[in-house]
C-alpha cells in the first residue's frame, strides 16, 4: 500500500519536491544490488494493467499498452544489472480461453506489434538476446504465430542474454499434457516406467524446447497479489518470490532493485 501511495504521490504536483529524494535513494540501491551478484533468472508476473487503468478512467485495454511499455523498462534494468535470463507471463492460458473476443483480439495485436518493435529498433542484435516463446501458441492467430517464429529464428544465435514469453500458457494445462505425452510414449514402448524421473518429465514440459530452461531464482509478482496464478508450477519449486504491493504499469526502478535486494539477502536452501 505503502509503494501504490508513493507512486501517486510522485504523480502528483508534490512530487516535484519528493523527486529529488527518490533520485537519492535509487542511487544508494544501485549501490547496494551491483556489490552483490544478481540472480540469474527472474521470472515476472506483471499484474494490475486493467486495474491501474479503470482508476484512471481510461479503457481498460490501455493498461495493455502502458503494461507494454514499462515491460520495456523494467527489462532494460535486469539486463542493465546483469541478469542473463528473464521469463514474462505475457499471457496465461485463462487470458486466451476465458477474456472476451475483443480484448483477446486487442492483446495478440499488441503483441504482434511489439514484436516488430523490437525486432526493428536493433536492440535485441545489439544486446545479443534470444528470444524463445512457450505454451499453446496454437490458440494464436496464424500471423502471430508466423511473428514469434521469426524473431525466435532471427535471434536463435544471440547468448549474451535470454527471454522466455510466456504465452495462452497455464501451469496444470502444462503438466496435464505432459504427462499425456508420457502415457503415449509409455504405450508405443518408447519410454519404461522405471525411466519416469523428474528428468524425463521435465524434457516433456513446454519449457524444455528453451534449450533447458533454468529455474527461477527469482519470480516478482505486482499489484498487491500474493499469489502465482498457475505459472511455472514446476519450474518454481525452490524460487524465490517477491510480491510488489504495487500495480505493473506504476511499477519504478527502486521496485526493482529491491526485489533484486531482498534476493541477495536470501539464504536459498532448496527445501533443505
Amino acid at each position: 500500500m505503502l509503494a501504490r501511495l508513493f507512486a501517486r504521490l510522485l504523480e502528483s504536483p508534490l512530487g516535484v519536491l519528493a523527486r529529488p529524494i527518490y533520485r537519492l535513494y535509487e542511487s544508494l540501491l544501485w549501490e547496494q544490488v551491483r556489490s552483490r551478484p544478481p540472480p540469474r533468472h527472474v521470472a515476472i508476473i506483471p499484474d494490475g494493467n486493467r486495474r491501474w487503468a479503470k482508476q484512471r478512467g481510461l479503457n481498460p485495454f490501455e493498461g495493455h499498452e502502458y503494461g507494454y511499455r514499462k515491460l520495456r523498462e523494467v527489462l532494460e534494468v535486469l539486463w542493465k544489472l546483469g541478469v542473463k535470463v528473464v521469463t514474462v507471463y505475457a499471457m496465461s492460458y485463462e487470458n486466451c480461453v476465458k477474456r472476451g473476443v475483443e480484448e483477446r483480439e486487442h492483446l495478440y495485436r499488441l503483441l504482434e506489434r511489439a514484436i516488430e518493435e523490437v525486432v526493428s529498433s536493433g536492440e535485441l542484435e545489439s544486446r545479443g538476446i534470444r528470444v524463445k516463446f512457450f505454451g499453446r501458441l496454437d490458440m494464436l492467430p496464424p500471423s502471430l504465430v508466423d511473428r514469434i517464429r521469426e524473431v525466435e529464428a532471427l535471434t536463435e544465435g544471440y547468448s549474451n542474454a535470454t527471454l522466455n514469453v510466456a504465452v495462452c500458457y497455464g501451469g496444470r494445462e502444462e503438466i496435464v499434457q505432459a504427462v499425456r505425452r508420457i502415457a503415449r510414449d509409455f504405450s508405443l514402448g518408447r519410454v519404461r516406467a522405471e525411466e519416469i524421473d523428474e528428468e524425463l518429465f521435465r524434457a516433456y514440459l513446454y519449457t524444455s524446447h528453451l534449450g533447458g530452461l533454468d529455474e527461477p531464482d527469482l519470480v516478482i509478482r505486482t499489484s498487491g497479489e500474493v499469489r502465482i496464478s498457475n505459472f511455472l508450477l514446476w519450474q518454481i519449486a525452490y524460487s524465490e518470490l517477491y510480491f510488489c504491493d504495487i500495480y505493473w504499469p506504476e511499477l519504478r526502478t527502486i521496485d526493482i532493485l529491491r526485489a533484486i535486494r531482498s534476493y541477495q539477502r536470501r539464504e536459498r536452501r532448496f527445501g533443505a
